[in-house]
């Protein structure tokens, strides 16, 4: 889902929105076939991509 131009979407309960743009090398499709998850890394959110381990993308996190 789209949000102020941003990519957003709902797990658990928490909408999370995505701050950094993703690579453009991942796959058109890897938000519905990569194995992604999302940890604290000192400074805040981050959306981790098992495929690409290097990579890491900020993202926004909100209760609602």
């Amino acid at each position: 889902m789209m949000v102020g131009g941003y990519p957003r979407f709902q797990y658990g309960g928490y909408w999370f929105s995505l701050v950094d743009p993703w690579p453009e090398y991942w796959s058109d499709n890897w938000y519905d076939n990569d194995d992604v998850y999302i940890d604290y890394s000192g400074d805040g959110y981050y959306l981790y991509n098992r495929r690409y381990p290097r990579d890491r993308i900020a993202i926004s996190v909100y209760v609602n």
